[in-house]
C-alpha cells in the first residue's frame, strides 16, 4: 500500500513499503541475532506453570492462567496497547447501528491540559510564569479480519497550544497530522499455537507507525507530551503478548514533526531494531533483549555530522514468588562513531517495589535508581553521552526537566488506591550530572550555558516532590491532577547566574488534565 502526501510547496511525497527502508543496512540487525536465537530456542512451558500467574496486561480479556504475559508493575512503564487504549471495537460500543460491525476498530479522543509553570528551568529566564492550555484530538480507524490477510489502519492527531508565553514548538504543536497510516499482512495460521493454546500470529506492516517497546525509555509514543513520536518504514512481528516468545524487527525512518505543515520523513536518519520477548518463565522473570541502531548521514541540516550508533541491551522484570516484591532492571551499552569521535556510552536502571497485597488500598513502595552516562571530556576522542533514541521522558521527571542523558537519579515512590477507581502516587527524586563537564540538556532552552566544560559549576541539579491523582468523574472522562515542587540545585543555580546574573531557588508545576472518549459515552453500564 502506498500513501501519498503533499507538502506545503505542493511536491508529492510517497511513503510506503517500498520506501528507502529497502536500502537500509540490515547488517546492523544481524549483529543482534542473539535476540532471535534466544526467543526461538525457548522450550514450551506447561499450562500448569502459569496457573497462579500475576495480573495481566490491562488489555488482555482472558484469565491470566491462559497467557504468558505478566505486566511489569514498575512505575510508569506500562506500554500503550496496539491498537491504542482509547479505541473500541464498534460492535462493543453499545451503539445499536454498529452491533454487528465486528471488523472495524475506531477511536475518538480529546484531551485538554491546563498547566501552571513557575520558574521553569527549561526557559531562558531564571524567573518566569506560564499558563498554557495544551489541546490534543485523535481519531483512529482500523480494518481487521474482513479482508484478511490484508488489514489497514489510519490515525490522525491534531495538537496545539494556546495561552502560552513562549514560541510554539513541535513538542506541543503538530496541527492535523496523520501519525499512523499503514497496511498489514496478517496471519495466525502459519505457526502452531503455544502450549496454552494462544495463536502465534505473524504480520508485516508498511507505512507510518507509532508504537512503544520494553519500558518505553528508548522507544515510546511520549503520551504525556502533546505530540507523538512516529516513523515510516517496515515492521515485522512474530507472536503476541500472550505467547511464550515474541520477536519484532523494525526498519524505519523517523518522522520530522513540522508545526504547521505536513510532516515528512527525516532525510538523513535511519533507525533499526531487533527486539525479543521471552516469557517462558514470566511468573519469575520476563526477558526482553534488544538491539537498536541509528545512522545519521552528513547533511546541511546536521552541519555535516555523521553518526553511527549501535545499542545492545537487556531488560529483566518479574515478581519474587508471593512476597509482594517486584523488580525491573535494564542495561544498555552503546558503541559506534560520533563525527570524528568514538561513541561509547551506557545506561542502567533498576527498580525494586513492594506491594501490600492484603490491604484494600494496595499500597506500593518502590526505590528506583538510574544512571545514564555523559561525556567526560569535550576535547578527547571519545563521546560518552548516551543516545536516548525516541524514549518517553516522564518516568525520569514529572515536570519534563530530565531526559535519559548525563543523569544520576535515585527515587522513592508511593502508590495506592484509597477508593476503587481513584489512584494516587507521589515520589521524591534527587538529580546529579553523571559528568560535570557535559550538558544538562533541558536547562536554559538548551543554549550554550547549559554546559560548563570546566566542570566548576558542580553536579547537583536539584531535588523535588511530585504527586498526582487519577480518576474517572464519569465513565467517558479520565481526570489527571498533579503537582511538582522542585528545589534548584548548585549546578542549575550557577548556570542561571552565568547566563542571566540571577537565579531562582525553586520551581512549581501544577496541571489539570481531562481526557474525553467519545465512544465510551454509549458504552453499556458497567463497561
Amino acid at each position: 500500500m502506498i500513501f501519498v502526501r503533499h507538502s506545503h510547496g505542493g511536491m508529492g511525497i510517497i511513503e510506503g513499503i517500498t520506501s528507502k527502508c529497502l536500502g537500509m543496512r540490515y547488517s546492523h540487525l544481524v549483529l543482534g541475532g542473539w535476540v532471535l536465537l534466544l526467543a526461538v530456542a525457548s522450550s514450551p512451558l506447561s499450562a500448569q506453570f502459569l496457573t497462579d500467574t500475576l495480573p495481566m496486561h490491562k488489555n488482555e480479556v482472558i484469565p491470566s492462567r491462559n497467557s504468558y504475559y505478566v505486566e511489569a508493575g514498575s512505575y510508569s512503564t506500562r506500554r500503550e496497547a496496539d491498537p491504542p487504549n482509547y479505541t473500541r471495537d464498534l460492535s462493543k460500543t453499545g451503539i445499536p447501528a454498529f452491533a454487528k460491525v465486528d471488523w472495524l476498530t475506531a477511536g475518538l479522543d480529546y484531551r485538554v491540559r491546563f498547566e501552571y509553570r513557575n520558574n521553569d528551568i527549561r526557559r531562558p529566564e531564571s524567573f518566569s510564569s506560564d499558563f498554557p492550555f495544551l489541546l490534543r484530538g485523535r481519531a483512529y480507524l482500523g480494518v481487521k479480519e474482513i479482508f484478511d490477510p490484508l488489514r489497514m489502519v489510519v490515525e490522525f492527531e491534531d495538537a496545539t497550544r494556546v495561552n502560552g508565553n513562549y514560541p510554539l514548538d513541535n513538542r506541543d504543536v503538530n496541527r492535523f497530522e496523520m501519525i499512523q497510516g499503514y497496511a498489514e499482512l496478517f496471519s495466525d495460521r502459519l505457526l502452531n499455537d503455544d502450549k496454552l493454546g494462544n495463536k502465534r500470529p505473524v504480520y508485516i506492516r508498511g507505512g507510518r507507525m507509532a508504537f512503544e517497546f520494553a519500558d518505553r525509555r528508548l522507544i515510546g509514543l511520549n503520551q504525556w507530551r502533546n505530540t507523538t513520536n512516529n516513523f515510516v518504514g517496515l515492521r515485522a512481528t512474530v507472536g503476541q503478548d500472550k505467547n511464550d516468545w515474541q520477536v519484532d524487527v523494525l526498519a524505519l525512518k523517523p518522522i520530522e514533526r513540522i508545526i504547521d505543515q505536513f510532516d515528512e520523513a527525516e532525510r538523513d536518519r535511519y533507525f533499526w531494531a531487533l527486539i525479543g520477548h521471552h516469557r517462558q518463565f514470566s511468573r519469575i522473570v520476563t526477558i526482553e533483549p534488544y538491539y537498536l541502531a541509528l545512522r545519521q548521514e552528513p547533511s546541511k541540516l546536521n552541519n555535516g555530522r555523521y553518526r553511527q550508533i549501535h545499542s545492545p541491551g537487556l531488560r529483566l522484570y518479574g515478581y519474587v514468588s508471593n512476597t509482594g516484591l517486584n523488580y525491573d532492571v535494564s542495561g544498555t551499552y552503546q558503541f559506534g562513531k560520533e563525527g570524528d569521535q568514538i561513541h561509547s556510552a551506557y545506561a542502567i536502571t533498576a527498580e525494586l517495589g513492594y506491594t501490600v497485597t492484603r490491604s484494600s488500598w494496595k499500597p506500593r513502595v518502590s526505590l528506583f535508581y538510574g544512571y545514564v552516562s555523559g561525556d567526560k571530556d569535550p576535547d578527547d576522542e571519545l563521546n560518552n553521552r548516551f543516545e536516548r533514541f525516541f524514549g518517553f521522558g516522564r518516568p525520569w521527571s514529572s515536570d519534563d526537566y530530565i531526559i535519559p542523558e548525563n543523569i544520576v537519579t535515585p527515587k522513592l515512590r508511593v502508590e495506592f488506591e484509597p477508593v476503587k477507581g481513584v489512584k494516587v502516587d507521589g515520589g521524591y527524586s534527587f538529580y546529579w550530572l553523571a559528568s560535570e563537564t557535559d550538558r544538562f540538556n533541558n536547562l536554559l532552552a538548551g543554549d550554550s550555558f547549559n554546559r560548563d566544560p570546566s566542570g566548576n559549576s558542580g553536579t547537583f541539579l536539584g531535588h523535588g516532590l511530585d504527586s498526582r491523582v487519577r480518576f474517572k468523574p464519569v465513565k467517558f472522562i479520565d481526570a489527571n491532577l498533579g503537582y511538582t515542587y522542585y528545589t534548584i540545585g548548585e549546578y542549575v543555580h550557577n548556570r542561571q547566574l552565568a547566563a542571566n546574573g540571577e537565579s531562582a531557588d525553586y520551581s512549581n508545576f501544577i496541571y489539570i488534565e481531562l481526557s474525553f472518549n467519545v465512544f465510551d459515552v454509549f458504552s453499556p453500564p458497567g463497561n
